[in-house]
């Protein structure tokens, strides 16, 4: 299937905890990203392919001795991360410390315009009320309007990143509702979904099943899910 039909069957058919479930059994025990990062609004849901950030830390307007070739540059890479989005891309950053925000609303309104899927941020993000009025989903540790500009820059994008020892590679497929965000690895994504699909598909016989009376240990032996 395309892309766009992917990401339509995995936000209007399936669930984090299914997909999770199916990674466990294949042996890919740690595709979940942290629990601390979550949707800005619960109804959120994404799905879409990784474009990696990489954040870093500073502490000084650039003195004359600075020899980084970012020193001078407000934000370093970041606004060309931003513009460099692609339809159905997720910009998903790490590397900062927790201190200021990685995201806004006029990052907001311009992954909207460049059709990205989300934003997902290791991190804080400002403008939380005007974010949520446009609308575009985004998964963050929370809230807090300290700016990045003086206190960070992007070095690098599109390039393998890792939040909390989950590798993340340019176009790996996330997944992300409220009860956590997912890494499919790609090599990994078909297998994966058809599985999830199946097993969605046994979960509501079994729910049935167990509406119409029939045991928790019964359901086990009948379906093997529970």
């Amino acid at each position: 299937m395309t892309d766009t039909e992917l990401f339509e069957l995995l936000e209007t058919r399936l669930f984090t905890a299914v997909v999770g479930d199916v990674l466990d059994q294949m042996g890919l025990r740690r595709q979940f990203l942290p629990a601390g990062i979550a949707p800005l609004q619960p109804g959120m849901k994404i799905a879409g392919r990784a474009m990696p950030v990489l954040e870093a830390d500073i502490f000084d307007d650039a003195p004359e001795a600075a020899a980084g070739p970012l020193s001078r540059k407000p934000f370093g890479l970041m606004l060309e991360a931003l513009d460099d989005l692609r339809p159905g891309e997720i910009y998903v950053a790490t590397g900062a410390a927790l201190r200021y925000a990685l995201w806004g609303e006029l990052m907001a309104t311009r992954a909207t315009y460049l059709k990205a899927a989300s934003a997902i941020l290791d991190g804080y993000v400002r403008d939380a009320a005007g974010i949520e009025a446009l609308g575009f989903p985004t998964f963050c540790r929370g809230v807090y309007a300290q700016d990045q500009g003086p206190r960070g820059k992007v070095i690098d994008y599109r390039c393998a990143i890792e939040i909390d020892g989950v590798r993340i590679q340019p176009g790996a497929l996330l997944f992300g509702d409220r009860e956590g965000v997912l890494v499919i690895p790609r090599e990994a994504e078909a297998e994966a979904i058809r599985r999830a699909v199946d097993k969605a598909e046994t979960e509501t016989e079994v729910e049935r099943a167990i509406r119409g009376g029939m045991s928790a240990a019964q359901a086990l032996e009948t379906f093997g899910v529970m």
